[in-house]
């Protein structure tokens, strides 16, 4: 599948300029999603309301950067002219005229995207903007930022793409080969652990939740040398498919669970990013990837994997495969003398009990690193809301017959899961020499009502990740 080839031209002037064959793009204070198309005289424009100008914060602005997209596609327009003035909108004044332009070009590009590999094409095409004039007071500094948000909406777009392909059509070898097309031509070494690798090093997590599929499971290490101090590591849950295992997933639950590797869809593609806007930080992704079913030889509940630390872990659930291959990922990140290590899973729904559908669940005991992922949440869209993850949790996640277990098990089980996951994930992470963050991105997996986005992945938090590292490289 080709991503958007959609181009995003930049010239000095007012919108009413612009050449025939574009359609024009006009904002009015008209109740936001009122949208009028116009005709006269040869000239095409689409109105959008947006309410009071006054109002418009950088939350919303996203948003209208991609109903301007939307509304275009609705009318099968091609070619749009839209005006870049922060004069438009009084509450945006203050933000830096180069931030704007590039997360206009973000979202342009994120809601230009529909996956539709499996579809057949239409013989009149499909309903994509080809082409964006935008009109601005300074066109190179908004040049080079559109240029710069164009590339970080296609790489987000190209995370949607791999979480959307279906479970047969990615598996973990699949995916290992995916990360490593990802990142080709770029300063990025791969790595690809197989079976006999990851038991020779003692990896009885990651292996324990894959012995219920005939795919084997793959653990990918990505390394991008971008700068000189202690590396970013980014660790991506990669289960391809998730059956729940034993304790097998409902009908109604099973459904886009090929979507389970979209942390690891997550890193891949923000490693690359990294690497292709040649950011100075230095990088490591970690994809364990497993399909976790229901075969002859799956786990069992009960079962006791001991996992790379060597800390046994009882499996209780085996739908919570999730923190196992993730334990043994954190642990394999201590080799790195990381400065950081974050680490993104669709673990749990009770995140999304939680926070409902518009943030992911950010769980981590260093407040500056809290700081920093909310902050970088807020300023890229991904948004995050933070958990507690205080020592009355810890109890939950000790063994009866083993270390740990998987799940609390017995009645309360239910309660605070997310809370659970990120403290059985602690008990792996406090062994790092560094600060450890958990985002349960479940919330994130598929795009909201609202969010003026195609039906499916969402492609978060690859513009949090940017943005962290991008941060970071200032330092």
């Amino acid at each position: 599948m080709k991503l958007s080839t959609m181009k995003i031209l930049v010239k000095k002037g007012d919108v009413t300029d612009a050449p025939v064959g574009y359609v024009r793009i006009c904002f009015t204070d008209k109740p936001k999603g009122v949208k009028r198309f116009i005709k006269e005289k040869g000239v095409e424009t689409l109105e959008i309301g947006i309410g009071k100008p006054a109002e418009m914060n950088v939350r919303k602005f996203i948003i209208l950067c991609r109903a301007v997209v939307n509304v275009a596609k609705t009318n099968t327009c091609k070619k749009i002219a839209v005006q870049f003035d922060q004069n438009l909108f009084t509450n945006l004044q203050a933000v830096a005229p180069a931030r704007l332009a590039q997360l206009m070009a973000e979202n342009f590009e994120m809601a230009n995207f529909e996956f539709n590999a499996f579809k057949t094409k239409p013989k009149e095409g499909w309903d994509t903007v080809e082409e964006i004039l935008v009109f601005a007071p300074d066109v190179r500094e908004v040049t080079a930022a559109v240029q710069k948000g164009l590339e970080i909406g296609r790489a987000i777009n190209a995370c949607r793409t791999l979480a959307n392909t279906p479970g047969g059509d990615m598996t973990p070898t699949l995916l290992a080969k995916a990360a490593r097309a990802a990142v080709k031509g770029l300063p990025v070494t791969v790595t690809t652990l197989g079976v006999k690798e990851m038991q020779k090093l003692g990896m009885g997590a990651v292996l324990g939740v894959a012995k219920g599929s005939s795919e084997a499971p793959t653990f990918t290490i990505l390394k991008y040398q971008g700068g000189k101090g202690k590396p970013v590591v980014l660790v991506g849950k990669g289960v391809t498919f998730d059956s729940g295992g034993l304790n097998l997933k409902s009908s109604n639950s099973i459904y886009e669970m090929h979507m389970d590797m979209s942390g690891g869809a997550a890193v891949i593609h923000a490693v690359a990013l990294a690497a292709r806007l040649k950011l100075k930080c230095s990088v490591v992704g970690l994809i364990p990837a497993v399909e976790n079913m229901p075969g002859n030889n799956a786990v069992r509940p009960g079962d006791v994997l001991t996992s790379l630390s060597k800390k046994t872990i009882e499996v209780l659930d085996t739908d919570a495969e999730g923190r196992l291959i993730l334990a043994d990922a954190l642990t394999y990140a201590k080799r790195f003398d990381p400065a950081v290590v974050i680490d993104a899973a669709t673990l749990t729904g009770a995140a999304m009990i939680a926070l409902g559908l518009h943030a992911s669940a950010l769980i981590t005991r260093d407040d500056t690193l809290a700081q920093e992922l909310a902050e970088a949440g807020e300023s890229s869209g991904d948004y995050v809301w933070r958990l507690p993850l205080w020592d009355e949790y810890a109890d939950r996640v000790k063994g009866t017959f083993a270390d740990l277990k998987n799940v609390p098990g017995g009645s309360t089980s239910r309660y605070g899961g997310s809370i659970d996951g990120g403290m059985f994930l602690w008990q792996f992470a406090k062994e790092l020499d560094c600060p450890w963050a958990h985002l349960d991105i479940a919330p994130r997996m598929t795009a909201a009502p609202g969010d003026e986005l195609a039906e499916g992945a969402a492609g978060e938090p690859v513009r949090l990740f940017f943005r962290f590292i991008e941060g970071r490289s200032k330092q």
